[in-house]
């Protein structure tokens, strides 16, 4: 199904790679949730990451929305309580706090794999 990665080795990647693993694990997590929703059809990684990028990460904060979203609904669909995770990772990205957005949607993700 998809890979559980660790938050805290993400984390400390992003910082050490001075973002660039950031990068590689926004694609990751946004195939990751595609593969769980199962909607792999769904925008791409590497789109997501050149998007965010041309529009100087205006679309991400749209992106985090809606998978927040997508989260709360694939939980919703196997019986877990949700909460509004859209709206928990766009504040935190609107606060600079884009990374924390990240380790919440990769924690989720990996108690949807599990």
């Amino acid at each position: 199904m998809i890979k559980q990665r660790s938050v805290a080795v993400c984390i400390i990647l992003s910082i050490v790679t001075c973002g660039i693993y950031g990068l590689y694990w926004l694609v990751c997590l946004n195939d990751d949730t595609n593969t769980v929703a199962g909607t792999p059809e769904d925008t791409s990684g590497v789109v997501v990451l050149v998007l965010s990028i041309v529009t100087c990460s205006i679309y991400l904060l749209y992106w985090l929305y809606k998978q927040g979203n997508k989260i709360d609904q694939v939980k919703t669909s196997k019986g877990i309580a949700s909460s509004n995770s859209g709206i928990i990772y766009l504040v935190l990205a609107i606060v600079g706090l884009s990374i924390v957005s990240y380790a919440l949607m990769q924690n989720e993700l990996n108690q949807l794999a599990a």
